[in-house]
């Protein structure tokens, strides 16, 4: 489908963020480009906002999943169930274990790498009832299967954290 038909038939604001700013366009793996651009605006906020990173991040998390959940929504009706152009999804879901990992901590960049790793394996396998979640209907369903892939993942982190001091 036309990307000037979709814009043009869906709200503007919707489709920003259920797409990822446009991530969710993304030719090849939408999700994973979506992952890479909340990745990317995570690393913005490590810097711009090292003392309040937690609460920045949790701000994005609570924030992006109201507006996922609302976005996709009113998307499905014209683009169907959770098509893979939504990313909104991804992107909550890769900011959850990212709330591990602090400015004054060590190793940084090896548990921002792990966290989207974990992430992508959790969101595409799908183990441990995250593919139950993904029955949910609507944007509740798109977004509640990324958050519990985004929870296991963040103990895993915090685990590691603790692990390597």
């Amino acid at each position: 489908m036309d990307k000037t038909y979709i814009m043009r038939k869906n709200n503007l604001f919707h489709v920003l963020i259920a797409t990822g700013f446009g991530a969710g366009f993304s030719p090849f793996a939408p999700g994973t480009a979506g992952a890479v651009v909340a990745t990317g605006i995570w690393i913005v906020c490590y810097f711009l906002f090292p003392v309040y990173l937690f609460p920045v991040t949790f701000g994005l998390i609570i924030l992006f999943t109201l507006l996922g959940i609302w976005a996709t929504n009113v998307l499905e009706a014209t683009w169907g169930k959770d098509p893979s152009r939504i990313v909104v999804d991804e992107m909550v879901g890769v900011w959850i274990p990212l709330l591990a990992v602090t400015k004054t901590g060590s190793h940084v960049w090896l548990l921002v790498l792990l966290s989207f790793a974990l992430f992508r394996l959790f969101d595409i396998f799908k183990p441990l009832g995250i593919r139950k979640v993904e029955n949910l209907k609507g944007g509740l369903g798109v977004m509640g299967d990324d958050i519990l892939a985004g929870i296991y993942s963040l103990v895993i982190v915090w685990g590691v954290k603790w692990w390597i001091g």
